[in-house]
């Protein structure tokens, strides 16, 4: 019977400190996916309030490059992340969200700064609210994954046609449909997030987690950053 009560203690101060790093954990995803919302946000209203720099990046060839960068980085990030150290990781996140902010300038040229801190602030409502179904839910909803990620590519297609067709049908359709992948996007990377770390810290890889809660970030980091850019386009107050 004393050997029976020793093992439940054991089994729950384990029990209590996986929570206690899960809860850890979140944060650091968290706060650092805020770190780079900041970065993001500040490096687009600078180049975006700058005339002559805005007028340099978003003029000729320039302006792919400065529009490819943060996809290309995405993809660079995935292939690196087994050879960069935690530090290193959070490093490149931060260095690509400055970039994203560039990438996105062009909103302060082209909406209200209003409109951008209203929707922002509806995105930030919505994310909170779809992030915390999914890191609550019992439900599984791993499965949405799949379906999510053809959309998801359906969707990169769509917008890299249409900026050579500049349709505003196809944006607006790009939008809607936008929000939605994303919506469901945020509450499958939170339970993924949560689940991958409960899954690592039952093996004690700490070594990982630092490395996967910088994934997370980024991970809910791009779904805030689509969710936001596409509430703009339906609901922002052009200048």
């Amino acid at each position: 019977m004393a050997e029976f009560d020793t093992i439940r203690t054991a089994a729950g101060t384990r029990a209590a400190q996986i929570d206690e790093g899960l809860r850890t954990h979140m944060n650091k995803v968290y706060g650092t996916m805020s770190v780079g919302m900041v970065l993001t946000f500040l490096a687009a209203w600078a180049v975006g309030n700058n005339a002559d720099l805005f007028n340099t990046l978003f003029t000729g060839f320039t302006r792919y490059i400065v529009m490819f960068a943060p996809l290309i980085m995405v993809f660079a990030f995935g292939a690196m992340i087994n050879r960069l150290s935690a530090a290193g990781a959070q490093l490149f996140f931060y260095a690509f969200a400055a970039v994203m902010g560039i990438s996105i300038s062009y909103i302060f040229v082209i909406f209200t700064d209003f409109s951008i801190a209203q929707v922002f602030l509806t995105t930030a409502i919505a994310f909170a609210g779809l992030s915390l179904w999914g890191y609550t839910t019992k439900k599984d909803i791993s499965g949405w994954g799949s379906f999510l990620i053809m959309g998801l590519i359906g969707l990169i297609v769509a917008s890299i046609v249409n900026i050579f067709l500049g349709s505003p049908a196809i944006m607006f359709a790009i939008s809607i449909i936008g929000v939605l992948i994303f919506a469901g996007l945020t509450a499958y990377d939170t339970q993924n997030i949560k689940n991958t770390y409960l899954a690592h810290a039952r093996h004690g890889d700490s070594e990982w987690l630092g490395k996967a809660a910088i994934m997370g970030a980024l991970s809910l980091y791009l779904d805030f950053i689509n969710m936001f850019m596409m509430l703009l386009n339906l609901l922002g107050s052009r200048e």
